[in-house]
């Protein structure tokens, strides 16, 4: 039986543990965040939203993920 390898990643400043083979895209959908209303920064640059799912996370990577609300 393969064994599954985790990492730890740093997103909005809290260590969070995932699977090795995760994409950018996966751990902003599975934070259910809208992708249409943030802006991602990797390792402190800014990510271009149609590459997400080509980002694969490494250990101690650090994402920002500032999400937008509307308002007036």
């Amino acid at each position: 039986m393969k064994k599954i390898k985790k990492i730890k990643i740093r997103v909005n400043g809290k260590v969070k543990s995932i699977f090795a083979d995760c994409c950018l895209s996966d751990l902003v959908k599975s934070l259910n965040i809208p992708m249409k209303k943030v802006a991602i920064e990797l390792n402190q640059e800014i990510i271009n939203k149609k590459n997400i799912s080509k980002i694969i996370l490494k250990e101690n990577d650090k994402i920002e993920i500032v999400h937008f609300i509307g308002g007036g």
